[in-house]
């Protein structure tokens, strides 16, 4: 019996040992089969920290010029403000190359969307093109001296001086002057400005406009002696006669503290078109784009800003304000407001005013001013908050928008069975409606 069971172990022995295994060896571990491989993990994303950090290797590597790398930032910071100083220059003659192709547009090129930017002159209500505001403001300013030449010297103080601070010193020592002259006419040290004094020279002389303003109000130059020396000396010296009249001289200096800067108003160009595919589609003149001499050196600040945040890592808060900035480049929008029969309302905006402005502007064109309505913008976002401007809404340069009724109160109009004219706009804007090119 024992041998019988070692005769099944030794089978059992030999079945397992494998090929060529001698009985007397003992058992070999049988190998394992290769386990099937694991499938590879999906790869990670990079984070957002390695995100930030490639955009900004990305964004030195962009602003390095290709021909020769600069050492350093610093190198990278001079180089862009070179190429900065040289683009104010060009722009300043004139002389930009891009700005004369604009100039002359292919003969194939679409018709601009509206032909310019527009103002109106508040004093002759002539309508100007952007670049004639300044000389046609500065002309009816001139031609009014001959109708108020102490107002028109007030207007050229207030409007032509850029540097408001120190209008206002100027001014508020101005009153000063003729404060002291209206509270003690018989104190002649009064009714005498010597113009060589400092606070004169620094605060009032350096002023456009003011020595017009001076012989507006009864002032003359004269030469006198100098109190105690053999030299003389220039001074305004208040006339005799403005001796009678000091309760004019107590108006004109508050005149002069009241007054504000002459703007010529912005031109909406309200224009009423027929329903068209085209509505979206813009063609804007050089006017949206071109930069002043004061645009194009905020152009240059923010650009030498833009080299340094480049080299450090941006949060989103900081991408998004950037954002914003960048829409704040343009100073004008042209706006279409699409109404549910398809007909289109134009205008032009400042990019900086509020959209409650585009709010009145619509209600101005209503035949019923009354009825509520509400605008919808690029993928039908209500713009609800009629405080926030233009370009914080991302409507610059232009944009298209879409007028809604308020459902009940078009219901409750329905219900009450009254016709209703074909168009809400009204009928004298509909007299010169036009088609889209």
């Amino acid at each position: 019996m024992r041998k019988f069971f070692q005769e099944i172990k030794a089978d059992l022995k030999f079945k397992t040992a494998g090929p060529g295994q001698k009985l007397s060896e003992p058992s070999r571990v049988p190998k394992e089969k290769p386990k099937a491989e694991a499938a590879p993990k999906p790869r990670q994303g990079p984070t957002d920290e390695a995100q930030m950090a490639a955009a900004a290797a990305l964004a030195r590597m962009e602003l390095k010029p290709k021909a020769k790398l600069p050492s350093s930032q610093e190198a990278i910071k001079n180089q862009v403000r070179k190429e900065l100083m040289a683009e104010a220059a060009a722009s300043e003659r004139g002389l930009s190359a891009e700005k004369e192709d604009l100039a002359s547009p292919d003969k194939g090129a679409p018709a601009p969307s509206v032909s310019g930017v527009y103002f109106i002159c508040p004093l002759t209500g002539a309508v100007v093109k952007k670049d004639k505001k300044e000389k046609h403001l500065r002309e009816a300013i001139q031609s009014y001296f001959s109708v108020d030449p102490v107002a028109a010297s007030i207007m050229e103080i207030h409007t032509f001086n850029k540097d408001r601070e120190k209008v206002r010193v100027g001014v508020e020592t101005m009153a000063k002057y003729l404060d002291n002259i209206y509270l003690h006419p018989e104190e002649e040290k009064y009714r005498k400005i010597k113009l060589q004094n400092k606070v004169f020279q620094e605060r009032i002389s350096c002023l456009e406009g003011i020595h017009r303003f001076f012989q507006a109000i009864g002032f003359e130059t004269k030469t006198l002696p100098v109190p105690g020396q053999e030299t003389t000396e220039e001074y305004y010296v208040l006339k005799e006669d403005m001796l009678t009249k000091l309760e004019d001289l107590k108006d004109y200096k508050e005149q002069l503290l009241s007054s504000e800067p002459v703007r010529a108003q912005l031109d909406r160009q309200l224009c009423v078109f027929k329903p068209s595919p085209e509505a979206a589609r813009f063609e804007l003149p050089n006017d949206f784009y071109n930069l002043t001499v004061e645009e194009i050196k905020r152009e240059q600040r923010l650009r030498t800003e833009a080299v340094e945040k480049a080299s450090m890592l941006r949060t989103r808060a900081m991408r998004e304000k950037e954002e914003q900035r960048e829409m704040r480049k343009y100073n004008y929008t042209l706006v279409r407001v699409r109404f549910p029969d398809g007909y289109i309302l134009q205008g032009t905006f400042y990019a900086r005013e509020s959209v409650s402005v585009l709010y009145n502007f619509v209600r101005e064109a209503l035949r019923d001013d009354w009825l509520p309505f509400e605008l919808l913008g690029p993928g039908g976002l209500k713009l609800t908050d009629e405080n926030l401007a233009f370009n914080e809404c991302g409507l610059v340069p232009s944009a298209l928008l879409t007028l809604a009724w308020d459902a009940a109160v078009m219901a409750d109009i329905q219900a009450s069975g009254e016709e209703q004219p074909a168009s809400p706009l009204k009928p004298e804007l509909l007299s010169r409606v036009q088609t889209l090119s």
